[in-house]
């Protein structure tokens, strides 16, 4: 089994993408609703099985709560979660660029 986190960061102003609406799709096609907190971040603390997760960042609807426009209406990463190991993905997000990686 396998635990996730994300980190999402607005690159334009500098400071992290509170309250954020993210979905993490499990393999069985079940999804875990999460929300980032003040510092950007959600986390998910139950054993996940390994295997391509889905994780759908609701950037559009971010972007609009702040009166701001954005090209990228979602943006969604695949990942393989391995075994065992904990999966961090981060997002650093401006209205017309975004960059994802693993993180720690």
């Amino acid at each position: 089994m396998s635990t996730f986190s994300t980190h999402v960061l607005d690159a334009v102003l500098g400071r992290p993408a509170a309250g954020m609406d993210v979905a993490l799709a499990l393999p069985d096609g079940s999804t875990i609703a999460l929300r980032t907190d003040d510092d950007g971040r959600a986390r998910v603390d139950a054993d996940l099985p390994a295997g391509e997760h889905s994780v759908r960042f609701g950037t559009g609807s971010w972007f609009a709560d702040q009166q701001r426009d954005t090209f990228f209406p979602a943006v969604t990463v695949i990942v393989a979660l391995p075994d065992g190991e904990h999966t961090h993905v981060a997002l650093l997000l401006s209205p017309f660029a975004y960059t994802t990686y693993r993180g720690s």
